[in-house]
């Protein structure tokens, strides 16, 4: 049997392995998932071709890889092949003054109306919006606003654009756990999203809108990285929390990558509509259409 025969033949059996949501959410939640997450980073960054190769060859295994779009064929490690770049042209942003675009690839997860400071992570899974961004000024700045949650798979483009031309004057970072957030982890976790490692980026629109976006950690992805600061925001970050920065952005301008996989969701203040079509479960591109003020 040829090597690709008996990787076809093992991708079937994973994935219907993983599709059982016990053993799921116990290998992949039910282990020392901080510990886990440390050494897969330290991992990621042996710049070794045998281990890169077979890493990279694992990964296929358990998701839909595709690097033909990567701007380089070649990789120094896993850290290099999870954060790459694309090339050129690869993502066209959408030029229509009237949206925002998606920061990034995704699945959408929930999305719609903030209500009484509320969103939800899934089906009858909602949490106070206060857990999540700690600030209550702005839990009441998007009372009635609308809400987008994108969810980021392993093998997707891992890097963050901003939506819009803005300028972000501070991150707020927030160090936490690091659950999964696939589907069935966030229907049985509460608040996941507020348990998380995350940092909460406030982009200041040229209308004065303020819309934010909330990336989010996950187990193996417990490290995130801005252009515009000078520190990676990982577990082992211990502060300041909030970072004071001044930085200008313009619509598609990339603000930073997740060192692997994971969710930015983003908020908009009352005004702002998603775009028409958009559903859960669809798959959105950066720079795709993905909200506009009414």
């Amino acid at each position: 049997m040829q090597a690709n025969d008996t990787e076809m033949t093992a991708k079937p059996l994973i994935a219907r392995l993983m599709q059982h949501e016990d053993l799921n959410f116990l290998l992949t939640n039910r282990i020392p998932r901080g510990l886990l997450t440390r050494l897969m980073g330290c991992l990621s960054r042996v710049e070794r071709p045998w281990v890169c190769k077979a890493c990279i060859a694992l990964w296929r295994l358990f998701s839909d890889l595709d690097l033909s779009e990567a701007k380089h064929s070649q990789f120094k490690s896993v850290h290099d092949c999870f954060t790459r770049e694309l090339k050129q042209g690869a993502r066209p942003i959408d030029a229509d003054p009237e949206y925002l675009v998606s920061p990034c690839d995704a699945l959408v997860g929930a999305c719609g109306r903030v209500e009484q400071g509320t969103v939800l992570q899934a089906k009858g899974f909602p949490y106070p919006l206060l857990d999540l961004l700690a600030d209550p000024q702005l839990v009441r700045y998007y009372q009635d606003g609308q809400y987008a949650t994108l969810r980021l798979t392993s093998s997707m483009y891992h890097r963050f654009h901003a939506p819009g031309d803005c300028r972000v004057r501070q991150v707020n970072y927030i160090s936490g756990d690091t659950w999964n957030v696939n589907p069935i982890a966030l229907k049985r976790v509460e608040r996941l999203f507020c348990k998380n490692e995350r940092a909460v980026i406030r982009c200041r629109l040229p209308s004065g809108a303020v819309l934010t976006l909330v990336p989010v950690a996950a187990i193996l992805v417990a490290s995130m990285r801005l252009r515009f600061l000078d520190v990676r925001l990982h577990l082992r970050y211990r502060g300041p929390n909030v970072i004071p920065c001044d930085v200008s952005l313009r619509r598609g301008e990339e603000m930073g990558w997740f060192e692997h996989g994971s969710t930015i969701i983003v908020f908009a203040p009352r005004g702002a509509a998603l775009r028409e079509g958009i559903l859960e479960g669809q798959r959105i591109r950066m720079g795709q259409k993905l909200l506009r003020f009414e």
